[in-house]
């Protein structure tokens, strides 16, 4: 596939008011205050003694607790509209599907037995969200109708079946799958019907991300000796390698807004680091290399930073840095863990 075709064409632009944070006090959520609109990032702290949910402007100011509770709550994920959170909340040895509206209101269980670590996704209508779930030692892909609470499975296969990813337009879910021996990338139907294989060699592949223009699927292979990103068409068609030697891991790849780069995790012996690959001329860049962890990324909305996790200071907190590596930000002080910036889009700017 030549660079060209590659190229997303048009750009997401966010008024002011999506950049802008508003003043508030530092321990007393508003529903005014976690509107939607205020670029705000979400992360888990246990700064008071268990995990729990919390959220700050993009400086790190105003950092409001939502969940109160006596479990371990992590893993917070935004509604495409900004409006809800998900969350993973751990009871006893296993771990549940929560949600609740963005100002930490109306709490409510969707499902129970998910792998916490899967990766995890919203349709862009706000209507439903993928997850993988683990039934009688059988690990599966399901969604969840946010609104009424009905569940759907979507496979049931002897193998792992795990991190789904929506296509756009919410019609297909890519997933990985060992149901044929090893681990390859699969597509269906929204409805779990339709399923068809989209690698087959002797290589692990996983951990696949659908492009935010729906293009084309990231994903993390092992195929060339190397464990390396690569991307496709929806078809299976037109793979093309990203990066040579990049020690990648499965963890969750993070598009860019614009859907111009990849960000992906790094293995280098018992450290890990986080890098960066365009995809029009496949420069890599270190976003994140320290001695100490640099993981759990995730995009501004208008793709100009990165917030992270890193244990550079002595303790792993939220960061956040320019996508050439620059402008380094420390954003909280005691433990934190899985940052998720709210995904909001706003209107486009006068021209």
């Amino acid at each position: 596939m030549a660079a060209s075709r590659l190229m997303i064409f048009g750009a997401i632009y966010l008024s002011a008011a999506c950049l802008s944070a508003r003043a508030q006090s530092p321990t007393t959520a508003t529903s005014a205050s976690l509107s939607a609109g205020s670029a705000q990032i979400a992360f888990a702290s246990r700064r008071d003694s268990n995990w729990e949910i919390y959220v700050m402007d993009a400086a790190g100011r105003s950092q409001s607790r939502l969940t109160q509770r006596d479990v371990e709550d992590r893993f917070p994920l935004w509604s495409p509209d900004g409006a809800q959170i998900a969350f993973g909340s751990q009871v006893g040895a296993s771990w549940e599907l929560w949600v609740m509206d963005s100002n930490g209101t109306r709490e409510r269980r969707l499902h129970s037995n998910i792998v916490a670590k899967s990766a995890r996704g919203w349709c862009r209508d706000n209507s439903r969200i993928a997850f993988t779930a683990e039934t009688d030692g059988n690990m599966d892909v399901y969604t969840v109708d946010v609104g009424s609470s009905p569940v759907t499975r979507l496979t049931s296969s002897p193998g792992e079946d795990r991190d789904p990813s929506w296509s756009p337009d919410c019609q297909h879910v890519a997933f990985s799958s060992t149901r044929d021996g090893n681990s390859e990338i699969y597509v269906m139907r929204a409805d779990g019907s339709d399923v068809r294989r989209l690698t087959n060699n002797s290589a692990s592949d996983a951990s696949p991300a659908w492009s935010p223009e729906g293009s084309v699927i990231a994903f993390v292979s092992n195929r060339d000796h190397s464990q390396d990103l690569y991307v496709m068409r929806p078809d299976g068609q037109g793979l093309q390698r990203l990066t040579v030697a990049a020690r990648a891991t499965k963890d969750a790849l993070r598009w860019s807004p614009n859907a111009s780069q990849v960000a992906f995790q790094i293995a280098r012996g018992d450290n890990y680091d986080i890098g960066l690959v365009r995809l029009s001329d496949r420069k890599r860049t270190d976003l994140a290399s320290s001695v100490e962890y640099d993981g759990m990324y995730t995009w501004s909305p208008n793709g100009t930073r990165l917030a992270f996790i890193s244990g550079r200071g002595g303790v792993e907190a939220v960061y956040s840095v320019d996508p050439d590596g620059q402008h380094l930000q420390r954003l909280t002080e005691t433990a934190s863990l899985n940052p998720a910036w709210v995904p909001r889009r706003c209107e486009r700017p006068a021209r």
